[in-house]
């Protein structure tokens, strides 16, 4: 009994009260976007860094309200509850990442962006280390032939976790900053040149 109350309060309540939280900071920040031109009928690779992931919502749907995103979310313990807070905020989730369930995750997120769906990846997820760009998202953008299309959120005021990937909870009645970068094509690049790319572009509006 005491197990299923638990599970209840971690894959029920916690993400609902969490989305509230997340609601109420963006709610109270001013908010800038400084957003690249993208092209409505073109599926993109969405990556953004493990720490900055909180606001990442809203910087998608002020880029493409009426659009799919999928995120791909680890398969840890802790995955099925940052599922259900995502899918609150609009969000799909692929569960799966790099070192767990990536071969089925690659598979998922091909199919998505063949019919015409977003997908998010964060490369220095689910365990870092931070700032660091895993094979899985070049690996996507080759077979795909789809772009990658980076995303940055700077707030003026936050809270900074002890955790690897130093994460950033903006505080209320601040601004916050979205940016939204150019597609980056890596398909003739070598993966190592890829990740490369890939990573000086994301640190460009990081929090570090």
């Amino acid at each position: 009994m005491k197990k299923r109350i638990k599970t209840f309060i971690s894959i029920k309540i916690i993400p609902f009260i969490m989305q509230l939280l997340v609601r109420f900071i963006y709610l109270t920040n001013k908010k800038v976007f400084h957003h690249a031109q993208i092209k409505a009928d073109e599926p993109i690779i969405v990556a953004f860094w493990h720490g900055e992931l909180l606001m990442q919502p809203f910087n998608y749907q002020k880029l493409r309200p009426s659009s799919l995103v999928k995120a791909m979310i680890s398969q840890h313990k802790d995955g099925e509850a940052i599922t259900r807070t995502v899918q609150y905020l609009g969000i799909g989730s692929i569960r799966g990442s790099s070192s767990k369930g990536g071969a089925k995750a690659l598979i998922s997120t091909i199919k998505e962006l063949k019919a015409k769906n977003d997908i998010a990846i964060t490369p220095d997820g689910p365990r870092g280390p931070r700032f660091s760009v895993a094979d899985g998202i070049v690996a996507i953008a080759k077979k795909s032939g789809c772009k990658i299309v980076i995303f940055n959120c700077k707030p003026s005021k936050y809270w900074q976790m002890k955790s690897w990937d130093k994460f950033v909870v903006p505080k209320p009645f601040g601004t916050i900053e979205f940016f939204i970068q150019e597609p980056l094509d890596v398909t003739n690049l070598d993966n190592e040149q890829a990740k490369a790319l890939i990573k000086e572009k994301m640190l460009i509006n990081a929090v570090v």
